[in-house]
């Protein structure tokens, strides 16, 4: 590649960095908050190279100017061994004066994802995503929970309510109005539409390993998927409650509209509304 094509490329990739990690929120789509440190330092060592390239003038090699170095008769050279450089009855040496500098096709391509960053961010992953993949595994074996405090309506954690329904042995969900806050995810195996899921994803380090933890909802229409929604309203019967048989469903009771959060990939308790 052409040296202002790299350098371009490298001040693109660099500001397209800072343009996600520092001055926006955009890297929160595809990796965790903790790795914002790592893609600004990423951004201003690409943004340096970029502009070191650019001031650093190499001397061109005298061989790529002029080809082969022919003596003042127009005849090449000896190479010091006796032996002609070039072939003067019109035959032809190693041509070392070709460019060979095209850039090929396909290395244009690198610019795409470089853009993207500044002008077109890509949305983030949401019901599309959790509906074409299963929930995530609930971690097997005796837990120990404590005792569940007496607010109510009680906000809990997706993840949360999960393990309580499925491994809490004193029921303590039992009758009890819960808070849990989310996207809307179709339930793509429920042809009359009773049902949703109420989805949130989860990252264990950058999106490619993203993991989706579901609650299915019943006793109210679905909104549009990738809305976000608080859902109020207590387990659904199904199964033995406190025991692996128990299905992680939710008979909503009140669904209100609430923005997505800053950082949708977290499975952070929700907020009470203040009355």
């Amino acid at each position: 590649m052409k040296r202002p094509l790299q350098v371009t490329l490298l001040v693109l990739s660099g500001l397209g960095l800072l343009h996600a990690s520092l001055f926006t929120d955009l890297f929160l789509r595809y990796v965790k908050e903790g790795m914002r440190p790592l893609l600004i330092a990423s951004g201003v060592l690409l943004l340096l190279l970029g502009i070191a390239e650019a001031w650093s003038t190499p001397a061109e090699a005298p061989s790529a100017r002029h080809g082969h170095d022919h003596g003042p008769d127009g005849d090449a050279r000896s190479d010091g061994h006796g032996h002609d450089s070039g072939q003067g009855d019109g035959g032809h040496g190693h041509d070392h004066g070709h460019d060979h500098s095209t850039v090929p096709r396909v290395a244009w391509l690198l610019f795409l994802p470089a853009l993207s960053l500044l002008f077109y961010a890509p949305p983030a992953l949401g019901a599309y995503t959790a509906s074409r993949e299963a929930p995530r595994a609930v971690a097997s074996g005796e837990r120990r929970f404590d005792p569940l405090p007496a607010t109510s309506p009680l906000p809990m954690t997706l993840t949360d309510f999960t393990r309580r329904v499925r491994q809490d042995r004193s029921r303590a969900l039992a009758g009890r109005t819960v808070l849990l806050t989310g996207f809307v995810t179709p339930d793509t195996s429920d042809k009359g539409g009773d049902t949703w899921y109420l989805t949130r994803i989860i990252l264990s380090c950058c999106a490619a390993d993203a993991q989706s933890v579901k609650v299915r909802v019943h006793g109210t229409p679905a909104l549009p998927g990738d809305t976000w929604v608080a859902v109020t309203g207590a387990w659904h019967p199904g199964g033995t409650l406190g025991t692996a048989s128990a299905g992680a469903d939710l008979d909503a009771r009140a669904v209100r509209r609430i923005e997505r959060p800053v950082n949708g990939y977290t499975d952070d308790l929700p907020l009470v509304p203040s009355r």
